[in-house]
């Protein structure tokens, strides 16, 4: 059974601010989202072709990177959870829903 990469992506990027945030430690999340990442990656790349791969790594790495200045204007929780909904479904429609 394959697994649902929208799943691990928002969980993952989720999971990894939660685990930061909570611990205080920064690379434990940093490493919860690249074991989200890995998994996805190998997932997608399975999946899809590799321009499809590259264009769902690109979106996953830069939902990370857009969550942090997107937070100082809506707000931590919210901008976790827009990147993540978004990154999940572009992961849905170009890996998962075949």
């Amino acid at each position: 059974m394959a697994l649902p990469t929208a799943a691990i992506t928002a969980g993952s990027l989720i999971g990894g601010w939660q685990v930061a945030r909570s611990t205080g430690i920064r690379p434990l999340g940093g490493a919860v989202l690249a074991a989200g990442g890995i998994l996805a990656g190998r997932e997608w790349a399975r999946r899809t072709s590799p321009a499809v791969t590259g264009a769902l790594v690109a979106t996953y790495l830069g939902a990370f990177g857009l969550s942090h200045p997107l937070a100082r204007k809506i707000g931590a929780w919210p901008s976790v959870l827009a990147v993540s909904a978004a990154t999940a479904a572009a992961s849905y429609v170009l890996a998962d829903r075949r």
